[in-house]
Formats: structure tokens, sequence, C-alpha cells
């Protein structure tokens, strides 16, 4: 970089933490101040580690904690740059709507119901219908909890343990959200809107804690699933239930990059083979 670089400042020599540490945290103030912008490429390693007269490894070290954090990516024999998208809460639905302007879509989900995705997919299928997006094929995997067996989640509060009662009520929000899932992918396919469609279910016995969606085999979307004490209404009487909170909870990005050691296609990658793991595994098939 030709540009001034006094924005980075100096190392202090009497701050106890390690010039690694010190040269990672000026550059992250400048990312997150904007001096840096994201697509900027950050100076070299030679140029920072002359700035800081310090050995290449060390500045190595600092971009490795920027890296990790998803503020960077690195491009082999290009340098280093300020990630277009930082690791951020970001909303679903634009994603989906992009994914279905490829020709061939894929959209994997792991969760408790699908509620989100169910959601997230009328607008898109919309504008199948209408002709504006065209996609060839759709295909789309939904891993879901079988809530006819106990789990540890959703459960009676009071008790801490399996209810059937409150598995039938969460039961009844996974079949619905499924089967919605189903039928407006297959529709397509039936109106002839779409060259082929193919929707599959399957579920396992382990709690959701998490929801994770594959786009594309190109972009993940990850969120946890936080428990929360609520009162309900369970066979007309009111009842207090350990329950999952799904809807708007924060999803985290991460895309496949150039780089095949970013922290994104790595995440990606592990991801995919986490979902095919469980899909060709413990899951089974629904029963709708």
């Amino acid at each position: 970089m030709s540009e001034n670089l006094d924005f980075l400042g100096q190392l202090d020599p009497d701050d106890p933490k390690q010039a690694s540490q010190q040269i990672a945290n000026k550059l992250r103030a400048a990312i997150l101040t904007r001096r840096l912008v994201p697509g900027d490429k950050l100076p070299s390693q030679p140029e920072l580690a002359a700035r800081y007269g310090v050995a290449r490894e060390t500045v190595k070290r600092a971009l490795d904690l920027l890296r990790a954090e998803r503020l960077i990516v690195s491009r082999q024999g290009s340098g280093a740059f300020v990630r277009v998208h930082t690791q951020r809460a970001v909303e679903l639905r634009p994603h989906i709507d992009a994914a279905f302007e490829q020709p061939h879509v894929t959209i994997d989900l792991a969760g408790f119901s699908g509620e989100t995705l169910r959601d997230a997919l009328v607008e898109a299928l919309d504008k199948v219908r209408l002709g504006r997006l065209t996609p060839e094929t759709i295909a789309v995997r939904v891993l879901i909890s079988d809530m006819t067996v106990p789990t540890a989640l959703p459960s009676r509060a009071e008790t801490q343990a399996d209810d059937p009662a409150v598995r039938e009520r969460a039961e009844r929000i996974t079949r619905r959200a499924a089967d919605s899932i189903i039928d407006q992918v297959t529709e397509l396919g039936d109106l002839g809107l779409i060259r082929s469609t193919t929707v599959e279910v399957r579920m396992h016995r382990a709690s959701p804690l998490f929801k994770l969606y594959i786009l594309n085999g190109e972009e993940v979307f990850y969120g946890f699933y936080p428990v929360v004490e609520r009162t309900v209404s369970i066979k007309g009487e009111p009842m207090t239930i350990y329950d999952l909170l799904g809807k708007d909870v924060p999803l985290f990005h991460y895309a496949v990059t150039d780089d095949d050691t970013s922290h994104g296609t790595q995440f990606v990658e592990a991801s995919r083979q986490w979902f095919d793991s469980v899909w060709s595994t413990i899951a089974y098939r629904y029963n709708g």
C-alpha cells in the first residue's frame, strides 16, 4: 500500500501485550472505524513488519488472529483483504432469493421445525410463479428432531422432565412447517414451472440446539436456539415450559472464498460434512 499508514500507529513498548496482539488490535480498530473498509487490501506482511520493527512471523500471528475473527480473508498470491461480509447477524430471506437466481438450487436445513425456512421460501417461490426467478431444479433437504420420542427440549419447566403433552405441541409445530415446505416446493414441479423438484425430510432423536442452513453448497447460515422459560396453553391449560426460541434468532453468515484455507471456506465444508454424516447415519424418513 502506498497510502499514508500513520493511522495504524506504533507499538507501545510499555504495553504488556505481545507485539502480535498489539498489531492485531491496531488493524482491528482501523477496520471497525472504517479507516480500512470492506474490500481494502491490507499492507503487506513486509510493510507491516518494517513499520512495527518486528519479524514477519509476528505479523503473520497478528493476521491469523484477525482471520479467526473473520475480519479479513487471505488470497494466495494477492495478500490480505478486509472481508466484505464481517461476522455479524444477517437476514436469511435475501440470500434465499439470491440462491434462486442460480439454475440449480440446493437448500439443506438442520433445525427444530423449519418455520424460518418456510417463511423465507414464500417470496422466492412467488417470484418463480411470476416468472421473475427461473431455476431449472430445486432440491431441498430438511433435517429435524423427532418430537414423538423423549427429548431434553422442549420440556416441562417445573420438573425439567420430558412431557408427552409438551412434545405433542412441538410435533404439531414441526409437522406444520415441514409439510408446508414439502407442499410449496412440490407444487412448482406439479405446475411445470420447474423441471425438477425434490424435497426430502428426515428426523433424528437429538434435541435441537442450533439451526443450520446451507445454500447451493457455498453459503452457510448458523444460529443458536436460546432456551427460554415461558407459559403456553396445552390442552386448554397453562403450562410453564422450557422452550426453544427459534424465530428471529441471529444468523451468522459464512461463504466459500477463493482461499481454501479461509475461515468461511472451512466452515462451509465442515457444515456440509456434518449435515451429510447425520443425514446418512442416524436420520430416518419423515412420514408426513
